[in-house]
């Protein structure tokens, strides 16, 4: 499959939204302290009883057309991906953006904010391509690192943003008032390596 990634502009956010983000959560990773030298955290699986649907874009102002309401967005970079001039997913980067905490006010990190692949395009390798793009955003903007949230409930995510050399770095249970159940999980990756 021949994955064509394009790079977008904020007015884009509407069709770039239409692709889904909503995923089932079968299993999740309960998150305990490192067990060998230099391991800050490891993380357990535990299935759950029975799938249970999330989806990001259903809370207030979480959709990506909202996103500029919300936030300066522009020196964000929006790239999409593309099979057979249908569009398949998408990555957001967020950089050099003062207010947003992610971002800790530094200038030489980049917040990977969204990553999104169709239901039906999953597993094809097109968040690799799109991740591989989002690093090269990066970089070329002077960015030395790469942050993504994810949470201990998107089991498949955590395990992308492993074996693609993200570190985690912290973890927080009371990060989410709203979802008491998810404790939020930070990866950093050196783009210099």
């Amino acid at each position: 499959m021949h994955v064509k990634i394009r790079e977008e502009t904020a007015d884009m956010l509407a069709e770039y939204g239409a692709v889904s983000i909503a995923f089932e959560i079968s299993r999740v990773f309960d998150v305990e302290p490192g067990e060998a030298a230099g391991e800050k955290f490891v993380l357990r699986e535990r299935v759950l009883g029975g799938p249970v649907a999330k989806d990001y874009d259903a809370d207030p102002g979480n959709p990506p057309a909202d996103w500029p309401a919300h936030f300066d967005v522009a020196n964000w970079g929006f790239l999409s991906a593309w099979v057979s001039e249908r569009r398949v997913g998408g990555a957001a980067i967020a950089f050099r953006s003062p207010s947003l905490e992610m971002l800790e006010g530094r200038n030489d990190l980049a917040v990977l904010w969204d990553i999104r692949i169709a239901p039906a395009a999953r597993g094809q390798g097109i968040g690799a391509s799109l991740l591989a793009a989002a690093e090269r955003w990066a970089r070329k903007r002077g960015a030395r690192w790469l942050k993504v949230e994810t949470q201990n409930i998107n089991v498949q995510a955590c395990r992308f943003y492993a074996r693609h050399g993200f570190v985690l770095t912290a973890a927080d249970p009371f990060a989410y008032a709203a979802y008491p159940e998810e404790i939020q999980l930070l990866w950093y990756k050196d783009l210099c390596q």
